[in-house]
Order: structure tokens, then C-alpha cells, then sequence
């Protein structure tokens, strides 16, 4: 069975096509097609609170372009989730509406628990010890999910607004770094070892750019990557790495917050699984459909 999973994101709205497969005992979710649009509904919504009339029209577009990719696809389900620009935009509400009327796709503004409970769900199909002790990171463009997992169970959550676009533009508050320090220091135990898991496109992109062979990176790789990458233009980024312009501006924040995160484990080595939020309504589907 083949379902299709929309991600509406801070700084792009994606399409996974996928279906649930099986090697003897292993389940994982197989990729059919991906499409990426850089819709960017963060950079109004930080700004001034709406979605604009021009915005909406290009997220009624996008939507529709989806459809159709699903329905060639044949897929059983079409669901869509809508994170941190949506649940933060005045208008919210009004565009959903809008998507539905225009589309017939009802879109879901989720709250950061239910975006975590999606992106964790497949993490338990990863070839990994469960019973050990590990986070799972995931930096967005509006919003930082953090899970600590032991013993194969999740014991503590939390979603910060803090993301690639939002402190790029500036919207980010200074309290925020605090927080998040005391937040760690209480909920992860320093003297126990964690595995860190590492998700989202500016991290799997981060991967791919140091050249790693394995799941596995290096902390002081990423330094190095971003301290070369701050001193370039925008422009030298997209040409020297062959990165996306609505990728090249937010990848130096994405660094800077990982970065931060880690340092304060004091770990030197963490894993980039390449699965997401997508990933995860693809498994929750297949689920309700057993």
C-alpha cells in the first residue's frame, strides 16, 4: 500500500510517497517519490503574524501540485501536517479553510508533542539497541524537538521555538539558549551515555556535505563546515556546495543550534538517520491501515 505524507514546514512544504516494506523481521519505510517546494510561510509569519493573499495563493498551488503527484501515485491515504509557521500564523485557521475549499486536502496544524510522537514513531524500525539511553534531535525552521529516550520509552519531551528561520531573521528570544541549557541539564543525566540521533534537511544536507561515509559525524566536522560556510556569500554557497538558495541561508543556524545542543551533551560524535516528520505520518498511516 503506497500513502502520501505532506509536510508543511517553516521554511518548505514536502511530498513523501512511501509504502511499508518488509526484510524478515525488519520493517523500514520505502521512499517512492520525494518533492520539495521552498514555500516559506515562516518569513511572513515571523514578521508580521499572516499569511498573505499572495502567499496563500502559492500554498493553494503547492497543494494542488501534491494532489495530483498522489493521485498518479495511487495512493491509499493522502495526509497532511502543518508545524510551527502554521500554528504560529494569525490566519491559520482562514488558510485551512481555503486549502480544503480549493484542494479538498484538510490540513492538520499539529502541536510539537504530536510532530515528535511522528518523527519517534519510526526511529523503533532503525537497526539500533532501544534499551540504551538516546536523543533524538530534530531542528526546523520555526521550532527545536528534543526526546530522551530509556529503556525503550520516551521520558521527556519538549519543543522550543527555536529554528533556522526564525533566528535568522532575528525572531528568536535571547532566553531561549537558557532555557534549552536548563532544560537539558535537568532531563538528560551527564554521567549516563546517550546516543544522539540527529533530523532534519539542514542535517541530512550537513551530511552529505562533510562526506561521510556512515550515519555517524563528528562534531568538530560541523564546526569546521560552518565557520568555512559563515565566511562565504550566499551566492559562493550555492556555487562552491550546490546548495538551494532557501538552503544555503538557513544551513548556518541549523549548524549553530545542533552545535549548542551537543556541546552541552559533550558528546563529540552523533547519528543522521535521514528520516523526518514525513517518514513518520507514512508509518502512522500504514498503522492505522493494519
Amino acid at each position: 500500500m503506497k500513502f502520501g505524507a505532506i509536510d508543511i514546514g517553516t521554511n518548505a512544504a514536502r511530498l513523501l510517497i512511501g509504502e511499508v516494506c518488509k526484510e524478515g523481521n525488519h520493517s523500514f519505510v520505502k521512499k517512492i517519490s520525494y518533492t520539495r517546494i521552498p514555500l516559506r510561510l515562516g518569513e511572513q509569519v515571523f514578521d508580521n503574524g499572516i499569511i498573505s493573499e499572495e502567499k496563500i495563493i502559492e500554498f493553494v498551488k503547492t497543494m494542488q501540485a501534491f494532489k495530483l503527484i498522489s493521485e498518479m501515485f495511487h495512493v491509499v491515504e493522502l495526509r497532511a501536517c502543518a508545524t510551527s509557521a502554521m500554528r504560529e500564523a494569525k490566519n491559520g485557521a482562514a488558510v485551512v479553510t481555503e486549502i480544503l475549499i480549493q484542494t479538498g486536502i484538510n490540513i492538520e496544524v499539529i502541536s510539537g508533542d504530536e510532530e515528535a510522537r511522528l518523527i519517534f514513531g519510526t526511529f523503533f524500525l532503525l537497526d539500533f539497541d532501544k534499551t540504551s539511553p538516546f536523543l533524538v534531535i530534530d531542528v526546523g525552521g520555526g521550532s527545536t524537538e528534543i526526546s530522551v529516550f530509556e529503556e525503550g520509552k520516551r521520558v521527556a519531551s519538549k519543543s522550543f521555538e527555536l529554528g533556522t528561520l526564525r533566528l535568522l531573521k532575528g525572531k528568536t528570544d535571547s532566553k531561549i539558549w537558557k532555557e534549552l541549557k536548563s532544560w537539558l541539564d535537568k532531563n538528560v543525566d551527564s554521567k549516563v551515555e546517550h546516543k544522539i540521533f540527529a533530523t532534519g534537511g539542514n542535517i541530512n544536507k550537513v551530511h552529505k556535505m562533510v562526506g561521510s561515509n556512515t550515519s555517524e559525524i563528528q562534531i568538530r566536522k560541523v564546526s569546521k563546515l560552518r565557520k568555512e560556510l559563515e565566511k562565504m556569500t550566499l551566492e559562493e554557497r550555492e556555487d562552491v556546495y550546490q546548495l538551494k538558495p532557501d538552503r544555503a541561508d538557513v544551513i548556518v543556524p541549523a549548524c549553530e543550534i545542533f552545535e549548542f545542543i551537543l556541546k552541552e551533551l559533550k558528546v563529540k560524535n552523533f547519528f543522521v538517520p535521514k528520516i523526518g516528520l514525513s517518514d513518520g505520518m507514512i508509518y502512522d498511516l500504514y498503522l492505522n491501515h493494519q
